[in-house]
């Protein structure tokens, strides 16, 4: 998979986490990139301590965000077992790594610090739904969308770097 762009998620002062979306190929459209088909990977690192609780909070605000409640409904289940696995982790420190891949063969896989935690969360639907939270027509931070789909350029001007 190829570095497809990534950016820093800021909240106020603070930088909370770095990302990066890794794609078969590269796209700088947001469409084409929740419509491609193959493995998909994103890498969040840590920049700050979190708990998990509040990590699971922003996913669940971001995903309602990005989704009609129709939408949130189909989804409910799955996002409930994807904010299980993340709060039994309990706290994640400065430098957690944590991958959320798109598995054709087995659907969502979450994975920190080298560890596959729980089941696989079956349906690209889900997966969708989740770049949604970075790629949506409300993402979590403007520019991480256009980072994300930059074909390998950072695009805010405090983080500009070539990744790919």
């Amino acid at each position: 998979m190829l570095v497809n762009g990534a950016g820093l998620r800021k909240k106020v002062f603070f930088q909370i986490y770095a990302m990066a979306l890794y794609l078969p190929q590269k796209s700088g459209d947001s469409e084409a990139v929740l419509a491609a088909k193959g493995g998909k990977r994103i890498a969040i690192t840590l920049l700050r301590d979190l708990t998990a609780q509040q990590f699971v909070e922003a996913l669940q605000e971001g995903m309602a965000n990005n989704h009609s409640e129709a939408e949130m409904a189909g989804l409910k289940d799955r996002l409930k077992q994807l904010s299980d696995l993340m709060l039994a982790i309990g706290e994640a420190k400065t430098g957690t790594s944590i991958l959320i891949d798109w598995l054709p063969a087995s659907g969502t896989r979450l994975t920190v610090n080298g560890q596959a935690q729980g089941k696989d969360i079956a349906g690209e639907d889900f997966y969708r739904a989740l770049l949604r939270i970075w790629l949506g027509n409300k993402p979590v931070q403007d520019d991480l969308e256009t980072g994300a789909t930059r074909q390998g350029l950072l695009s805010d001007g405090d983080c500009c770097a070539r990744v790919g």
